[in-house]
């Protein structure tokens, strides 16, 4: 009976163990706003097109909104893909450039890109995750992959914000609001 007791206690206290962890791991990002966003060059897919997609040449025409996602057409994924996608005109009407990056190969994102990206957005392979481990973006839970995170890079390469969470429903009004303040700040002249 007592150990029925202690077993069940174990059981309660790992649950919110792992309840804790999870709320906590939301709000983390590596990257944290202030730091430099580290510059990348790599393959990507727009509308099925392959081209090199290069940051420090993204950061010429604005601000850089880059996400990471752990693969292309899983249902986490493609949600975050379909809603990045409809917001991509508001994101070019506020100068911003938009990028996922994830492990999977070209030949998938070039699917991926116009299926789910609908053709709005491009999104870049990181295939030995380089890209995602110089954002300290990888998912320890999940090996080979890379975490659920969102960046904005303002135009000097400067992470402005950074946000990590699994689930795909908060990163484009995050990174939308975190652009928009930006974009408030650029607008008002020097004191």
């Amino acid at each position: 009976m007592k150990n029925q007791v202690r077993s069940k206690r174990s059981a309660g206290f790992a649950v919110l163990a792992a309840g804790l962890l999870s709320i906590s791991l939301a709000a983390y990002a590596g990257l944290v706003a202030g730091s430099k966003a580290p510059d990348f060059s790599a393959q990507a897919s727009l509308g099925g097109k392959v081209f090199s997609f290069s940051l420090a040449e993204a950061l010429k025409q604005g601000p850089v909104v880059l996400y990471f996602y752990p693969a292309a057409f899983t249902s986490g994924c493609t949600v975050e893909a379909h809603e990045f996608a409809e917001a991509t005109d508001k994101f070019k009407a506020l100068g911003a450039t938009v990028i996922g990056v994830s492990h999977d190969d070209i030949e998938t994102l070039n699917k991926f890109s116009v299926s789910e990206c609908r053709s709005k957005f491009a999104v870049a392979a990181d295939p030995d995750l380089s890209i995602a481990k110089s954002y300290d973006a990888t998912a320890w839970f999940m090996p080979g992959h890379s975490d659920r995170t969102s960046f904005v890079i303002a135009p000097d390469g400067t992470v402005l914000y950074s946000y990590s969470a699994l689930s795909p429903d908060a990163h484009v009004k995050n990174t939308m609001d975190a652009l928009q303040q930006w974009k408030a700040k650029q607008a008002k002249p020097a004191s």
